[in-house]
């Protein structure tokens, strides 16, 4: 028979869990949103380039705020000197993802959503893999 304080360490694990499981559903819904309103803005401003870079001014202002709420130093000459050149092309891939799911989301709507998680789980079995 576990005792109180036994089920309680239990259950923290799995409230932690669930927490992390809200915090990625709302990252889901978050994704789609975003989907969604990057369409509207390019027929709005009837450029998804335009579109793109309205998303990625919004981001960058968003990650600012973030870094100041949280205090976070700019990081130093060496710190960004140490880093893989191939580490600051996330931006390069994130425009290409932006890019195509403005042209796209109209002409394809949920089923955009589908081939773009399947290409997610494609892309991490193959990470996985060969790393």
């Amino acid at each position: 028979m576990m005792s109180a304080r036994n089920e309680g360490t239990k259950m923290a694990p799995l409230s932690g869990f669930l927490r992390f499981a809200l915090l990625a559903i709302g990252a889901g819904v978050s994704f789609v949103m975003q989907q969604a309103v990057n369409a509207d803005l390019r027929t709005a401003m009837g450029s998804a380039a335009w579109a793109g870079f309205v998303s990625y001014l919004g981001g960058t202002l968003c990650m600012l705020a973030l870094a100041m709420v949280l205090r976070d130093g700019v990081p130093g000459a060496v710190s960004i000197a140490r880093s893989n050149w191939w580490a600051w092309s996330g931006g390069f891939f994130g425009a290409i993802y932006i890019a195509i799911s403005i042209l796209l989301i109209p002409r394809l709507g949920a089923t955009f959503v589908a081939l773009l998680i399947a290409g997610q789980m494609i892309a991490s079995l193959v990470f996985d893999n060969f790393g």
